[in-house]
């Protein structure tokens, strides 16, 4: 099929305002399986960058057994995912679709539309979320080694506005706009490609859609190879953490911290936690690309998933 018959198929497709609620509640079923566990894990090992993954684990185990694994789901993480998972299917599904009309290919089209959805992630709803569930998960080792009672959530919220205001609430935003357009980007462009890349080993062509089992095969791959950019998740938990460490600079940028990792712990240490990475990506992707696509599809009349 040509270029300009693919725009005649797809110019007068209207915007789907459905997207919004069922990226909210993929992304909040997401969390609250394997997700936020998978979350503590990472940002553990990426706070404690001496903690193996078995270390990590009992470190987290210790710290309220099962529950531990989900400090932080509530309310920050659920008020995250509804929000982030909303902006996130809508935007990039829009900036897919409008990609493909000006003649794309789908690896170049899910690439720009998750680097879309990403951005817009970040800076509309992920900032302060994001940050406030780190502190959940960084902090409680110095509140159990100082003896101080234990702060309430909104507590520390209320703390941290009143210390440093907007700004300390949406600490390490701009880190976290980095990750979430390479995360996006690279999950949605390269399970496209993997996409195209199991459609020619099956044969089908390209008119043929995708089975259930096919499309979350080329989220995993996606979602796997996307642990790429783990640095800058490190560099964003640096960031966003509670530490007592009096030799950490104040008011760490992306560079800044980048430097004091790299010093501290060296190239190792910006992969610290790069192995639950993996399985975070692979669980998203396989929720908000494979189960997306296939409830876009079954929403949508016309099978086109936008």
């Amino acid at each position: 099929m040509s270029t300009t018959q693919e725009v005649k198929k797809i110019e007068k497709k209207p915007i789907n305002f459905s997207n919004i609620l069922l990226g909210a509640g993929l992304n909040l079923a997401e969390v609250t399986t394997l997700g936020q566990p998978l979350e503590v894990i990472k940002t553990t090992m990426a706070a404690n960058r001496t903690l193996s993954i078995f270390q990590a684990g009992k470190h987290v185990w210790s710290r309220g057994g099962l529950f531990g694994f989900y400090q932080g789901l509530i309310p920050w993480a659920w008020i995250e995912a509804s929000t982030k998972g909303a902006v996130l299917l809508f935007v990039s599904a829009e900036a897919e679709y409008g990609f493909r009309l000006l003649g794309a290919n789908n690896f170049v089209a899910g690439m720009g539309g998750g680097i879309s959805g990403g951005l817009a992630q970040a800076y509309l709803t992920m900032g302060f979320c994001t940050c406030m569930k780190t502190v959940e998960i960084t902090r409680a080792k110095q509140v159990a080694e100082a003896g101080v009672p234990q702060q309430t959530t909104f507590q520390v919220f209320k703390e941290i506005y009143r210390k440093e205001g907007i700004r300390g609430i949406n600490k390490g935003v701009n880190a976290v706009a980095i990750r979430q357009m390479t995360n996006w980007g690279s999950r949605f462009g390269l399970s496209r490609l993997a996409e195209e890349a199991i459609r020619s080993l099956s044969g089908k062509s390209e008119d043929q859609k995708l089975s259930a089992v096919e499309k979350i095969a080329s989220s995993v791959i996606g979602g796997g190879l996307s642990a790429w950019n783990q640095p800058i998740e490190v560099i964003r938990v640096e960031m966003q953490s509670k530490t007592s460490d009096p030799n950490r600079p104040k008011n760490l940028g992306v560079g800044s911290a980048f430097m004091y990792i790299l010093k501290n712990n060296g190239v190792k240490g910006l992969y610290r936690g790069v192995t639950p990475r993996i399985g975070l990506g692979v669980w998203q992707t396989v929720f908000m690309v494979a189960f997306g696509d296939i409830f876009k599809r079954m929403l949508n009349a016309d099978g086109s998933g936008h």
